[in-house]
């Protein structure tokens, strides 16, 4: 039989090296969400500042990648593996992370899901609208909407709240009974982050 013969288990070879980079990146994402697991089965707070410590990894493995795949150059692969893997290290593990330390209400959830939602949608909307803000280099100018790492400015702040020992019952705002569910004030910042990884009217150069 004619034709060119197909190649088997050939998808690792066709990795470029940002590539690698960009899936340690997952790795440490899915690590940061598997120990707040962990943590919620036994209590164990020293779970909790693994799944905190991860990320900053996440972040820098992020960094990496491009830097890279502009160096020695990208796979056509490469930005959809990076949208996934910054979807759960910038969008589920913080949204993990934050059900650990107490923000567990039913609204809390809610809110929890939008900014997951709305993470997800930003990436994608970056990667179909890439090609139209590049300039003549090829680079992409600006950002619409905040990129989804700057979600790791509220792991931040959560890092900061269980350092001082404020989580669980003693959450910063106290929670609410609002109608058939429980809610935390503070979710809200996730609600906040998420509206605006999603807005079109904020343009945040890109580096």
């Amino acid at each position: 039989m004619g034709g060119k013969r197909r190649r088997h288990f050939t998808m690792l070879r066709d990795f470029a090296p940002a590539d690698f980079i960009t899936l340690a990146n997952g790795f440490t994402g899915t690590g940061s969400v598997l120990a707040v697991m962990q943590y919620l089965v036994g209590a164990e707070e020293r779970f909790l500042w693994i799944a905190f410590a991860l990320l900053p990894l996440s972040l820098l493995f992020d960094f990496l990648d491009g830097r890279v795949a502009r160096w020695r150059g990208g796979s056509a692969l490469g930005p959809q593996l990076d949208s996934l893997a910054d979807l759960i290290s910038f969008g589920l593990a913080p949204a993990a992370l934050a059900f650990a330390v107490g923000m567990r209400g039913g609204w809390d959830a809610a809110v929890l899901i939008y900014f997951v939602a709305c993470g997800l949608s930003r990436l994608a909307r970056f990667n179909a609208t890439a090609d139209e803000l590049a300039d003549e280099s090829g680079k992409v100018r600006y950002f619409e909407g905040t990129p989804i790492p700057t979600s790791l400015v509220l792991v931040a702040g959560l890092a900061v709240l269980l350092w001082k020992d404020l989580v669980h019952a003693d959450l910063p705002l106290g929670s609410v009974e609002l109608g058939p569910w429980r809610l935390h004030p503070l979710v809200l910042i996730y609600l906040l982050s998420g509206t605006a990884m999603i807005s079109k009217n904020l343009r945040i150069p890109k580096i």
